[in-house]
């Protein structure tokens, strides 16, 4: 494994301008083509497989699907995810079992230097995203760098979630902000 490989996945500032991540991403831009275009569910499911790093044989995942590398994503039994849902798994990202992910959710692990001359460079890493057991994401939602959402918590519609949410809430807006306990 390559030094910027290495550094990415440990979650160290890394240069994605290298010939293995090229590799890796020409890798998931052929699988999530081919997922994209399959027909049959059994069919559809192998090139899930093969694409992420973990998937129950229950999960449904309907097209478009995007990621950055897809090696990076796990996710739980019994998950729902809708169209156009973006997953950019330069670091790990865990979903839990029985999630319901909108239409057009962002789960976003990179995060780039302030530093406008790094920027500029390139550096960049990655901060995992975790969502717990049991979440439903309503369309549109976007989980920020670094942050889990607790289990049977619910996130409204277009929200931006900047920090970790607690199990059992109901957040709401931009940023995402708890506005009463579930029961």
């Amino acid at each position: 494994m390559g030094e910027n490989k290495r550094l990415m996945l440990a979650g160290e500032w890394y240069l994605p301008d290298d010939p293995e991540l090229r590799a890796d991403t020409e890798r998931r831009v052929r699988l999530c083509a081919a997922y994209d275009a399959a027909a049959p569910a059994a069919e559809r499911h192998a090139v899930l497989a093969e694409l992420l790093g973990r998937v129950d044989a229950s999960v449904h995942v309907r097209a478009p699907f995007r990621c950055d590398f897809g090696y990076n994503i796990s996710i739980g039994a019994g998950t729902f995810v809708n169209f156009g849902a973006v997953f950019l798994d330069t670091g790990a990202i865990t979903v839990g079992a029985d999630v319901q992910i909108g239409p057009n959710v962002q789960l976003l692990t990179p995060t780039h230097e302030l530093d406008a001359e790094r920027r500029r460079a390139g550096w960049e890493r990655a901060l995992p995203v975790t969502i717990g057991d049991n979440v439903w994401l309503g369309g549109g939602v976007i989980v920020c760098p670094g942050v889990s959402i607790g289990a049977n918590t619910v996130v409204g519609a277009g929200a931006v979630v900047t920090r970790d949410l607690p199990p059992g809430v109901l957040a709401v807006g931009n940023p995402a902000r708890v506005v009463r306990e579930l029961t």
